[in-house]
């Protein structure tokens, strides 16, 4: 038997987070590359390519957004909604290749061939204006993340956060902001030292940075691409909210999976007492169902399985649909 509702997109704190994400990424590249033309600075390339990369992640995070609210279909008919966990991986492909790759090509290009600055005022003035636009749209995604968070440490809430929009778009804001940290240290570094080569090395550290924010970002979209099941606590309570009924004797381990963030299929297989007849069975069936949705409305489909039916009354319980 199984149910299902809709309800499996992204919430809509993380469109938000997202928009704002994107205004101050398009706002913030457009000021680096200008101060990066007028000073040269291998740095600001860094980040201007940084904050570029940043803006096209938001348009792919809404890209996938869109597309995982598409209604099942005959091929898909669990719905869309791991559309979401894919884009998001290719946000963490196009963030370690483009975003990391360029700027530690950049930056090495410029250890090799160091050059002194030009009119370095500007990248002070530049990076004030960026550090402001990135406090406005981390503030909005930090606001959205930290209902997530409750008490956890950031990690664990991202790891057990089933929407990678929202801490994608946190964790890319905190990349921005220790990215332009490490520009202004090593422009100001190299300009006070007299050392260039430091721009070219805060280039390089930018680029790591971006590297392990994607690798991140690539292993928490790889564990729920591939079928990750729900938090063991729900299982465990699925399953003692299932045998406190008196027509169960007992529950398998349910079986779980995430279809998007507010979308899990459940799958139980349930011995009932023998003594129960086949319209017995199809009401605790039913009974159940709705129990266990009450209880928890990310379930969007319920599959069980019915065993131990009396013999002289051996029968399915027909499907309520999808």
């Amino acid at each position: 038997m199984s149910t299902r509702s809709d309800g499996a997109g992204a919430p809509s704190e993380s469109r938000t987070a997202i928009y704002a994400s994107l205004a101050g990424d398009v706002a913030i590249a457009a000021t680096k590359f200008v101060a990066a033309v007028i000073t040269g600075s291998s740095a600001m390339i860094a980040e201007g390519i940084h904050s570029l990369v940043d803006a096209s992640n938001s348009l792919l995070l809404l890209l996938g957004i869109q597309r995982s609210r598409k209604p099942p279909d005959v091929h898909h008919p669990f719905g869309h909604g791991q559309e979401l966990y894919f884009w998001t991986f290719i946000v963490a492909v196009v963030i370690f290749g483009v975003g990391g790759g360029l700027s530690v090509y950049e930056g090495i290009t410029r250890v090799r061939r160091p050059a002194p600055m030009q009119d370095i005022t500007w990248n002070y003035i530049v990076l004030a204006a960026a550090m402001a636009f990135q406090l406005i749209a981390s503030t909005v995604a930090f606001r959205q993340f930290r209902r997530v968070v409750r008490g956890k440490g950031v990690f664990h809430a991202a790891h057990a956060s089933k929407d990678p929009t929202i801490f994608a778009v946190v964790f890319e804001d905190a990349a921005g902001l220790l990215g332009l940290v490490i520009a202004f240290l090593g422009i100001l570094l190299g300009h006070r030292l007299r050392l260039p080569v430091l721009d070219g090395v805060a280039s390089i550290a930018i680029g790591v940075v971006l590297a392990a924010v994607a690798v991140f970002l690539a292993y928490e979209s790889r564990s729920l691409l591939v079928g990750e099941s729900a938090d063991p606590r729900m299982i465990t309570a699925i399953s003692e909210l299932v045998e406190e009924d008196s027509s169960v004797v007992r529950v398998t381990r349910p079986l779980t999976m995430y279809f998007g963030p507010r979308h899990v299929l459940l799958n139980l297989d349930i011995q009932f007492r023998a003594s129960l007849s086949a319209a017995d069975v199809a009401a605790a069936v039913e009974r159940l169902e709705r129990t266990i949705r009450q209880r928890f409305p990310v379930i969007q489909q319920i599959f069980i399985e019915a065993r131990a039916v009396a013999a002289r009354e051996p029968a399915s319980v027909p499907p309520s649909g999808l």
